[in-house]
């Protein structure tokens, strides 16, 4: 049996694919080791300094505002929140300026606390894919053991692609992988993967970015939606059913509207140069769900 950064790791010789990507964030000479974990420790305090300006500028630009106020459930911030203008257009009361949590963290919190409520996860283990800096102290604190795994991302434990897992079957209790199909042209293998590592009676949280009923395939990625390779639709959550014992939503309704748990963004404007492959929808506010899916 081996391991990675304290993960198990399935017995036998490792096929070239996973040697490829199986490997800590601190691989390599042992010189290199501290060097690599000071550098990761001085980008972890400019973040914090640099968020705490913009939380400190935000406060002052509010101050006395009459914008609406929200509570954010992750850090319990109460005030305004930030409007944001990524390429697929503005979005308003999106983002908490303190914990930096969006509106899909808020309430995958709120899910989350609700699917865990009767469960002892002092004795649970968690595999968090792509982890949210607003979460991780949280489950780090919260489970009993918790690991952090990304294809790139250099401050997790373990660098791995979610198609070929390494790890033994039914080796978690709990597993996050938020905005993380999107980027997978062959997401089934991936779903096939999670379960595969899911004990049973686990639970695996995927959701996806929405935008719309249908989901829709593109041909190639779509660098303004920072490569993902398809719009995700209600639709989407199907494809779970054949690999879960049960698949359950909770959506920006299902919590108290002083959460700010909806998309709000004018979706009237698709398609466009952004979102070619996107359909245009009426309104300005959107339901965001969270998928729960039960082994």
């Amino acid at each position: 049996m081996s391991h990675c950064f304290g993960l198990t790791l399935r017995n036998g010789p490792r096929n070239s694919a996973q040697r490829a990507v199986v490997k800590g964030p601190n691989a390599g000479s042992r010189t290199a080791q501290p060097r690599r974990r000071r550098v990761n420790g001085l980008k972890q305090r400019a973040r914090i300094l640099r968020d705490g300006i913009k939380f400190s500028l935000f406060k002052l630009q509010t101050f006395r505002s009459s914008r609406e106020k929200f509570e954010c459930p992750v850090c319990r911030y109460i005030g305004p929140l930030m409007d944001v203008c990524p390429p697929t257009g503005l979005r308003k009361h999106a983002k908490c300026p303190y914990c930096g949590a969006f509106e899909r963290h808020r309430l995958q919190y709120l899910a989350i606390s609700d699917v865990l409520r009767n469960r002892d996860t002092s004795r649970m283990r968690m595999l968090h894919f792509a982890p949210e800096p607003c979460f991780r102290a949280i489950f780090r604190r919260q489970f009993g053991q918790y690991e952090t795994v990304d294809l790139s991302m250099e401050d997790v434990d373990c660098n791995l692609d979610i198609r070929n897992l390494p790890f033994r079957d039914a080796s978690y209790d709990f597993i996050l992988a938020s905005i993380v199909l999107d980027y997978i042209a062959d997401d089934s293998v991936a779903m096939r993967e999670i379960r595969r590592v899911l004990k049973v009676n686990g639970v695996a949280i995927l959701p996806v970015s929405l935008a719309g009923a249908t989901t829709i395939e593109y041909s190639e990625p779509n660098p303004f939606e920072a490569g993902h390779v398809r719009s995700c639709g209600l639709d989407y959550f199907e494809r779970y059913e054949r690999y879960f014992r049960e698949v359950q939503t909770l959506s920006s309704d299902s919590f108290p509207g002083k959460y700010q748990l909806f998309i709000y963004e004018d979706r009237t404007v698709w398609p466009n140069k952004a979102c070619p492959m996107r359909r245009s929808m009426p309104g300005e506010k959107h339901i965001d769900v969270v998928p729960v899916c039960h082994a």
